[in-house]
């Protein structure tokens, strides 16, 4: 069993704190009040391993994989979105959910994903509605007979291709809904696993296919104020390591083209290409950004995120180009091999621990020793910075949240385990 901290020695230590970032000219009581302010959007699928609600019993196409075998996976919504609550119950701050089209509720019937509307997913927005948070979503494009060959919207078989087409359309319309009825924009995403696993003959074709199949989803001008449409790059998959269509250039072009958002996946690009420094280069040219915070370790494996270098390397290029209510920040990953609830706290807490300390960063004392050619304080306080009191304005915010300090949180999750999860067979 771990034991809390008492509220008076958080507070202490967080008074201390607050005084030694004071001396870097950093305001702890602002860095705070904007971390409260940003809203992760956490992803429903790590709940039940991207299983989805269609009855297939586990993913299949689309080089998604998930490993591990741990007990308790929700296996419907009411044991899903419980989950859901139990995982916000321990992270501070109020987020959002992130669906995929694959979590429709039918009652029971077959509803192909071309036909699926708002309604099938009215469960969802109650949910929503009665704890005050949004929804983001995504049209699944995997785990279907029609993906089987490895092409979607890229194909050249005109019924899959229209197909998929119509799927995304639908999808759109159900975001727009989502968005209306939440009074917040559903960021809704699209991603299509199309590729070759060997080399093709032909890379130009599939492009001009996937560029006419996009031209159709997005020919209807939809409400920005609650939808907006966002296009999802890769470098390879399971299936597809020696072309995907969807390519980084292909989406990049796209987006700029058609006033969309790009989505950078964190595990999407080389082992040493990170997305951090791409944030500022879309940026200047696109609005908004989404971004898909996942760890792949030696490939797109989808761990669970930790408070890596990289991560913080995203937090701090969101802080230092003030790109905060520009940036819009989902998580994507999924680990079977450990409970699921705990996934979500670690990778949450992780997402708005990074954030904090580029928040607590002297940023305007950074970039004037840069911009005076001054290189050499600029690096000596960057080194200084790692070692500031960071954790203890965290606890601060998790206490003033109501919110478990420190790992006293896990704890709760062995107990809605006992309780709930060792129930599900």
């Amino acid at each position: 069993m771990f034991k809390a901290p008492r509220n008076g020695a958080v507070e202490a230590a967080y008074a201390q704190a607050s005084q030694r970032y004071a001396q870097f000219g950093v305001d702890t009581d602002q860095a705070l009040k904007r971390l409260a302010s940003l809203a992760v959007s956490i992803h429903c699928w790590q709940g039940d391993d991207v299983t989805g609600f269609e009855g297939a019993g586990g993913l299949s196409d689309g080089g998604i994989q998930v490993t591990g075998n741990y007990p308790g996976r929700a296996r419907n919504a009411d044991e899903l979105r419980r989950d859901l609550d139990k995982a916000m119950s321990l992270i501070p701050g109020r987020h959002r959910a992130n669906l995929h089209a694959l979590y429709a509720e039918t009652g029971g019937r077959r509803v192909e994903r071309n036909a699926l509307k708002p309604e099938h997913f009215s469960a969802w927005i109650d949910w929503a509605k009665q704890r005050k948070i949004g929804l983001d979503f995504n049209g699944t494009f995997f785990s279907h007979p029609k993906a089987a060959s490895g092409f979607t919207l890229a194909s050249r078989d005109e019924g899959i291709r229209r197909f998929w087409v119509e799927h995304a359309i639908a999808s759109r319309n159900i975001g727009l809904h989502m968005g209306r009825q939440l009074g917040s924009p559903c960021v809704t995403n699209l991603w299509i696993p199309d590729g070759a696993k060997d080399l093709p003959a032909d890379r130009k074709g599939p492009r001009e296919i996937l560029r006419r199949s996009l031209d159709e989803i997005f020919a209807e001008k939809l409400d920005r104020a609650c939808l907006l449409d966002a296009v999802e790059c890769k470098l390879f998959g399971i299936g597809s390591e020696s072309y995907v269509v969807g390519s980084h250039e292909f989406y990049l072009g796209y987006a700029f083209a058609h006033d969309l958002l790009l989505c950078l996946d964190a595990g999407h690009f080389h082992p040493t290409e990170t997305i951090s420094d791409k944030i500022s280069s879309v940026l200047t040219f696109l609005d908004e950004l989404l971004l898909h915070v996942s760890r792949g370790v030696r490939w797109d494996s989808d761990h669970v995120v930790i408070l890596s270098d990289d991560l913080l390397a995203i937090a701090q290029e969101i802080v230092r180009g003030d790109y905060l209510s520009r940036v819009h920040v989902a998580l994507d990953y999924f680990d079977a091999s450990i409970n699921r609830i705990a996934a979500w706290v670690i990778g949450t807490r992780a997402m708005l621990k990074a954030m904090l300390i580029a928040l607590l960063e002297p940023v305007a004392m950074l970039q004037e020793l840069e911009a005076n050619g001054d290189n050499t304080a600029r690096l000596a306080l960057m080194e200084e910075c790692k070692s500031l009191p960071a954790s203890a304005v965290w606890d601060y915010h998790c206490l003033r949240q109501g919110v478990p300090v420190g790992p006293v949180w896990i704890d709760e999750v062995r107990t809605y385990e006992r309780d709930e999860l060792s129930r599900r067979s």
